[in-house]
């Protein structure tokens, strides 16, 4: 690794570290392709929000019982490399991480983050597909759209390519669930494959009888070759079986065979267990629940429509809500009314004034804002799934505002009476199916009104009391001070002296031959060309820590001014040889005192040079950095001054 991103990574580290609540509040640490995903002990101890100004961080956010900081790919490598060193957790798997955080949780946590795992990773596509599939929505009613050939062909393509999207959601749940749970994604995609295959009749044909359905007898059981489209429940727990088949197998087959033996067993013994055991289950749970739902509306009155639009987007998180598609279309074929329709407009709309809420509270966080307008974007146009996978469920309180504006949305259309000529769009596409006996349009809008204000209003409340606030006392830990220490709470003065920290020549900073230290990336400060291999403390502070390498140190003042000691360019590669510690993280030191100790020569020899930069790395706006004249410097001559601007 270039050693000016070493230096870089190893300031985040530091960072990191003191933010997420100090060494000891780690359980363990591990990346994937894109985030640095870390278990802490007591999440309250983080500080979230501060995180999210890290230094080349994208976002973070507590999934499960892991705190997740989005790097992006190739960088969360690098960065987790150093992280780890500095933490001393490097041979810790992801595997491993999950472990320790599931210990955490119980089975409704570990339900919930897996589907939260599972669908993070295709969320691009669902939104792609959300996007899309509301542009052609909106030019799909246009005239001036349809009387124009080119207009039209554009619009036809855009309708394509969101339908395929959503088409094939299944196969993308397969690969994602399967790599999830630790099988080969390919496994999961030749599952997902088999499940769309155009041998079978298509879903929601045989649902509505318009296709004829081949029936195979295996072991005297009836099996029907008929298509998974829209089972996501089924998908979810295909990809789970597929994995566990995965790693069952290559366990057990011989080493000399396995690469052709193991994945036709897994792919045979999955393939069975979709059409004979799996796929049953998950089709009887769709028509368990959809069922269930129907009868409340139809049953209950305005209970009924209340609990059906305030729970209909808990379905939608399993994929069982693609099958409302054949009983809106049967209510239509046998009353020539929809009632389902505005219930599920509502229960959508109200999901986005979650996120309106959630992006209120959090309104001066420029990533925030970044995932929650398109979100509620593709929730004007009725697909929730990045409103709800990228915001509402992720933050919990979001999607319980959320629903219970739905409730109160379902409670305006079973009073007015609101029903749909049509079904397949909702929200703004929506309104054109709508009914327009009995002011429909106008109902259409108040329900809608109602529902969106409801989520809105309901998720301010809920984030009042339910949100976690990042621990204020995150960075001030530290052990207690010894009773004969009369150091009390001082004031802070309006100067701070930090004196000379190795014998040797004082240069600036911009002369050190090293660009990420000349050019001020880790911050301001001085360094010293050494004579000798010792370093001292510049002032009275604390140690708050020390790389496990020794070639670092992290100080604080008595006054909270924090400075990295670096000792040499690129000396993290020695791994600690030549290096003498004198001190631990979390000793209080006084002017002068000895730090670490360093064979300077045998460092020279080895290529290295021995240069140490002491880098001022936090300084608040209101304090300013005064530096020393270059020239000959002991622990007594003074180095920089820090000062109230």
């Amino acid at each position: 690794m270039d050693a000016n991103k070493r230096q870089r990574y190893e300031k985040i580290s530091i960072e990191l570290t003191k933010l997420v609540g100090g060494k000891d509040n780690i359980q363990g640490v591990a990346h994937c392709a894109t985030r640095l995903r870390i278990v802490l002990k007591d999440n309250d101890l983080a500080d979230l929000k501060a995180i999210e100004d890290v230094d080349l961080a994208k976002g973070v956010f507590v999934a499960g019982d892991q705190v997740q900081i989005i790097f992006g790919a190739g960088l969360v490598n690098d960065v987790y490399e150093v992280f780890a060193d500095y933490n001393n957790m490097k041979n810790m798997s992801l595997s491993d991480l999950k472990t320790e955080a599931n210990k955490k949780m119980n089975p409704l946590q570990r339900i919930i983050k897996a589907l939260s795992d599972v669908f993070v990773d295709i969320m691009p596509g669902i939104l792609a597909a959300a996007l899309l599939t509301g542009l052609s929505g909106v030019l799909g009613n246009l005239e001036f759209v349809k009387a124009n050939e080119t207009l039209f062909g554009i619009n036809r393509l855009i309708n394509i390519s969101s339908g395929a999207i959503f088409g094939f959601l299944p196969l993308a749940v397969a690969y994602s669930a399967c790599k999830r749970f630790g099988g080969r994604p390919i496994l999961g995609i030749v599952i997902g494959c088999i499940m769309l295959s155009d041998s079978l009749a298509n879903a929601y044909s045989a649902a509505q009888g318009t296709v004829e359905v081949t029936t195979l007898h295996i072991f005297g059981m009836g099996v029907e070759l008929v298509g998974f489209q829209g089972g996501i429940i089924v998908a979810l727990l295909m990809g789970f079986v597929t994995a566990k088949l995965d790693i069952f197998f290559e366990k057990k087959v011989p080493e000399v065979i396995r690469l052709l033996i193991s994945p036709l067993l897994t792919t045979l013994v999955g393939a069975l267990l979709l059409f004979t055991v799996i796929g049953p289950v998950g089709r009887g749970l769709s028509s368990g629940i959809t069922n269930a739902l129907v009868w409340m509306t139809q049953n209950l009155g305005v209970f009924g429509y209340a609990v059906f639009s305030g729970l209909q987007q808990l379905v939608v998180i399993t994929g069982l809500h693609h099958i409302f598609g054949a009983i809106e279309a049967q209510l239509l074929a046998d009353t020539g009314r929809n009632f389902l329709n505005p219930l599920m407009s509502v229960a959508i709309i109200a999901q986005g004034g979650a996120v309106l809420a959630y992006m209120v509270m959090h309104r001066k966080n420029v990533k925030t804002r970044e995932l929650c307008i398109p979100s509620f974007i593709s929730v004007l146009f009725g697909i929730t799934e990045p409103a709800l996978f990228g915001v509402n469920l992720r933050y919990r309180f979001p999607i319980i505002g959320g629903c219970i504006g739905g409730a109160m949305g379902g409670v305006v259309v079973y009073l007015t009476n609101l029903a749909a000529v049509g079904f397949g769009t909702t929200v703004v596409p929506g309104i054109a199916l709508a009914d327009p006996a009995g002011n429909g349009y106008v109902n259409y809008i108040i329900a809608h009104g109602v529902a969106i204000a409801g989520g809105f209003i309901m998720t301010l409340i809920l984030g009042k009391f339910m949100e976690k606030t990042p621990a204020e006392t995150a960075n001030k830990r530290q052990e207690e001070e010894p009773e004969d220490n009369n150091m009390e709470e001082a004031e802070v003065p309006d100067k701070e002296t930090f004196f000379g920290y190795a014998e040797g020549q004082l240069i600036a900073m911009e002369d050190v031959k090293d660009e990420t230290f000349a050019n001020k990336v880790l911050g301001d400060g001085v360094a010293v060309i050494p004579e000798q291999g010792k370093v001292y403390a510049p002032t009275d502070g604390t140690i708050t820590s020390i790389f496990d390498t020794k070639h670092a140190v992290c100080f604080a003042s008595t006054y909270g001014t924090e400075i990295l000691i670096h000792i040499g360019v690129d000396t993290v590669k020695l791994e600690g040889k030549h290096f003498t510690a004198h001190v631990k993280d979390g000793d209080l030191v006084k002017k002068g005192q000895l730090l670490v100790e360093f064979d300077k020569e045998a460092i020279e020899r080895a290529g290295y040079d021995t240069v140490i930069p002491m880098i001022f790395t936090d300084l608040p706006d209101e304090k300013k950095l005064e530096i020393s004249a270059p020239g000959k410097m002991t622990v007594n001559t003074v180095a920089a001054v820090v000062c109230k601007v």
